[in-house]
């Protein structure tokens, strides 16, 4: 089995998209992560949900996660709220990382070695350069434990 047998839609982001903008399409869809698109509509990187929350939870909180706990709810639930004007270029790592991308030709364990590899939960699956859409980690393991 190849990427492109297990290959799907998938929602992409700018790095111009606001983040509370991108937060919302992680939630409303449950999705791991986004792909972030430049203007010509090629992957860039994935934007695992995860920094998203890096950038809305209060550096105390995650340097202490006690302090977490002392927060009452009303403030607690509103965190999300910090994201403000923020973008999807604010939200991505500090040091950029290997790019989650591989071919449509790529087969299921390329894919769990390069998710392994770097830590995400999704791959960009791209053709002559183009994004045709995305290989999730639920869609991987569906695919593995039912063979």
């Amino acid at each position: 089995m190849r990427a492109r047998d297990l290959v799907s839609d998938f929602p992409t982001v700018t790095l111009d998209t606001p983040a509370l903008e991108a937060a919302r399409l992680l939630a409303d869809r449950d999705l791991p992560g986004l792909i972030v698109v430049d203007d010509r509509n090629r992957p860039l990187t994935i934007l695992p949900g995860t920094q998203v929350l890096r950038l809305a939870v209060p550096r105390y909180c995650q340097d202490d996660p006690a302090l977490a706990r002392v927060v009452d709810e009303a403030h607690a639930d509103a965190f999300m709220r910090a994201l403000g004007s923020k973008t999807v270029r604010e939200c991505m790592p500090e040091q950029p990382r290997e790019l989650a991308i591989a071919g449509s030709h790529a087969t299921v364990l390329e894919m769990a070695a390069l998710m392994a590899r770097i830590h995400s939960p999704l791959v960009a699956v791209v053709d002559s350069g183009r994004l045709v859409g995305a290989v999730t980690l639920r869609a991987l393991l569906d695919h593995v434990l039912a063979a």
